[in-house]
């Protein structure tokens, strides 16, 4: 992929992308209609035509008849602010609520641009270096204070009310804290037995790549004691907050996530993958429950198979995560849950010295 960081963007041209609905012909005077910055039909089309080379629209017809329609890269790359696309009540929001069968067989080798990339290389360089330093005691109690700080985050995105220090005293003395229902404790309980199961099986990880056996065996612990059924769901699932409905039939929820997986074994790129797992298991929603905790565990196997920092998501906005999600649910938008796994990557890598065995 061309390096398509959207930087690349001015706020007329991210305005144009956000206007253009996927699957949808427009032409240029349509486009100058659609837009509140006052410029004139001719500047227009030299940003339609801008766009038609960053490969996010493709140009259709000749002369008046010519017209654009967002390239898979252009749905895929729209800068879409999250909060500001949420203010809108979910029936009243332009996205799709029905599952895209095509997106992730249209999903390019390469989730990042170049620039991204090398900064999350030299990052990870970085990190690297500090680990060499760090003795086997120090590994341990990071290892420790990583996993304290991922469950209770993830959790916590969930609506889990335990605190930080609710948290730590669970993991390390056992002791559940007082007001919090049963529930609460063994999410944030099998977040570290989940964690723990990936560490023992990160071999396995490196060896075959990402598994639909492998998820299911993260997802089941991440559940258990939760009075979630194991294994693939067969039903519907509703998601508050968003039109996007998932699949409901258990063949063609297997079908996506091995075509999910074939993806991003394909793909080229610790991150691309890792990222990918991240949105992927999100959007199939494969289980009954737990699935962007399995997806978040799940993204951190893929970067700890490769000796990448595992992200805790400990500084994130649990709103604006939420927010993103339901964009890439109904616009296939990576941008802003991209943005989200850019800044905790380099939060991680910045906070933390967790290697894998």
């Amino acid at each position: 992929m061309n390096d398509t960081n959207i930087l690349q963007l001015n706020i007329r041209q991210t305005e144009i992308l956000e206007k253009i609905q996927p699957k949808k012909l427009v032409s240029s005077s349509e486009v100058f209609k659609l837009l509140d910055s006052g410029v004139s039909l001719v500047t227009v089309k030299r940003d339609l035509e801008y766009l038609v080379g960053l490969k996010y629209l493709e140009r259709k017809g000749k002369g008046r008849s010519t017209s654009y329609e967002k390239t898979t890269l252009g749905v895929l790359f729209s800068p879409i602010d999250p909060s500001k696309y949420n203010k809108t009540e979910p029936d009243m929001r332009s996205g799709r609520g029905d599952f895209n069968f095509s997106l992730f067989d249209e999903f390019p080798k390469n989730l990042f641009s170049v620039k991204e990339k090398e900064m999350l290389d030299v990052t990870t360089g970085r990190y690297r270096e500090k680990i060499k330093s760090v003795s086997p005691v120090g590994q341990m109690k990071e290892l420790e204070r990583f996993v304290i700080e991922l469950s209770w985050k993830s959790s916590k995105i969930e609506g889990n009310t335990y605190t930080l220090l609710d948290t730590e005293r669970l993991l390390r003395e056992g002791i559940p804290a007082e007001g919090h229902t049963p529930d609460e404790t063994a999410m944030i309980i099998n977040h570290k037995k989940a964690f723990s199961f990936i560490l023992e099986n990160i071999k396995e990880m490196r060896t075959n790549g990402i598994t639909v056996p492998f998820i299911e065996k993260v997802h089941e612990l991440l559940v258990a004691d939760l009075k979630v059924k194991r294994g693939l769901r067969s039903g519907l699932v509703g998601i508050i907050g968003t039109k996007y409905k998932p699949l409901d039939n258990k063949y063609q929820i297997k079908e996506a996530l091995e075509g999910l997986c074939t993806a991003v074994n394909r793909m080229e790129g610790v991150f691309t993958k890792a990222f990918a797992v991240l949105v992927g298991i999100s959007y199939i929603q494969p289980f009954e429950d737990g699935n962007k905790r399995a997806a978040r565990l799940l993204c951190n196997a893929v970067l700890l198979s490769s000796n990448y920092a595992p992200l805790s998501y400990r500084s994130v906005d649990e709103i604006n995560y939420r927010e993103s999600i339901l964009v890439f649910y109904e616009m296939n938008s990576l941008v802003p849950m991209k943005k989200i796994f850019i800044e905790q990557y380099l939060f991680s890598a910045q906070n933390y010295l967790v290697n894998a065995p």
